[in-house]
């Protein structure tokens, strides 16, 4: 049980940025994100007799969301759409000393971006919240409400799949054009 004073302005509000990433992340569209951030908040407002009962508000508000966020890309039935505005992947990218770098480096980025947006919707919304939002094992499962092995698993396979994908595509890009 909780025994601090729960109020919107301090506690929920400031969430709402990170509602939006993990949104953005399931949705993979920005209109659909703000959508579901603005359900989440007013859901999580009609509960507010029940705040003070809540052991995590976060992890409270960050599985409504979620949630939110899988009814609605079932609903849309538009799992192909990409993420092309977003830059919510804290990826940093090495210092190129050249402009020709900057944009391998840049490339390579989107590159992982796209791979990112491929995986299963487990996997993706394990990497946000785990690689964007610095989620603990523990807090991640209670969001989603599964094990922490299941979360590592999913973080695992998720690493794995990108990993081999990137060096597939970076090998092909090596190829000479007399191969293809």
């Amino acid at each position: 049980m909780n025994t601090e004073h729960i109020t919107f302005r301090t506690h929920i509000l400031p969430l709402k940025n990170e509602l939006f990433r993990l949104a953005l992340r399931i949705t993979l569209s920005r209109e659909d994100a703000e959508d579901v951030v603005q359900e989440t908040m007013l859901k999580v407002w009609n509960k507010r007799e029940q705040w003070e009962r809540i052991d995590n508000i976060e992890a409270f508000c960050m599985t409504i969301c979620r949630n939110l966020a899988l009814d609605h890309q079932k609903r849309m039935d538009n799992q192909n759409v990409t993420l092309e505005e977003t830059t919510t992947l804290n990826l940093q990218p090495l210092t190129s000393t050249t402009p020709e770098e900057h944009a391998v480096q840049r490339d390579r980025v989107e590159r992982v971006r796209q791979l990112i947006d491929q995986l299963p919707e487990k996997q993706r919304t394990c990497m946000q919240l785990r690689e964007v939002e610095g989620k603990a094992y523990k807090e991640i499962a209670a969001i989603m409400g599964i094990s922490e092995e299941q979360v590592k698993v999913n973080i695992f396979r998720a690493r794995q799949t990108i990993r081999q994908q990137f060096m597939q595509m970076e090998d092909f890009s090596r190829l000479p054009l007399s191969e293809y």
